[in-house]
């Protein structure tokens, strides 16, 4: 009876698969510090905003203007007097991650939320994230 072969790329696969398992499943350690510690550094933002357009824009003040309504995204403009963006919503987390991947080729700052992102310059992402909630990610164009 002869031993099975271990092939080693399958045997890489399974051993990096395991280690993201393990880092996923990780503590937080901002889980572990004093609650006043985390307070006194986090800034408040709110729960992030569900993903609609019409919703977005009645929370920041503006009139959206549709560019695109298809199955895939929907897209619009807002002009404001502090300026303009372009919120972008999705129907599943799938197509937004795409969409992000797709535009860090060309690089910039989104705000990002639950199916949605809104693409503006840096400052008034900041003050959109006060109203909206999301993340703040700069994508890296290609060098």
């Amino acid at each position: 009876m002869t031993a099975p072969r271990v092939h080693p790329a399958r045997t890489l696969a399974a051993l990096l698969l395991l280690g993201s398992l393990a880092l996923g499943c990780s503590a937080d350690p901002a889980a572990e510090e004093e609650p006043s510690a985390r307070k006194a550094t986090a800034t408040p933002v709110p729960s992030p905003a569900p993903a609609s357009i019409e919703k977005i824009a009645s929370m920041t003040g503006c009139a959206a203007e549709m560019r695109t309504d298809a199955e895939e995204l929907r897209e619009a403009v807002c002009v404001t007097p502090e300026g303009n963006w372009i919120v972008t919503t999705f129907p599943t987390e799938r197509l937004k991650r795409t969409w992000l991947d797709t535009a860090s080729m060309y690089g910039g700052t989104y705000l990002v939320g639950p199916k949605w992102a809104i693409g503006a310059e840096p400052r008034l992402l900041r003050k959109l994230r006060t109203t909206v909630g999301g993340e703040v990610e700069e994508l890296r164009g290609l060098s």
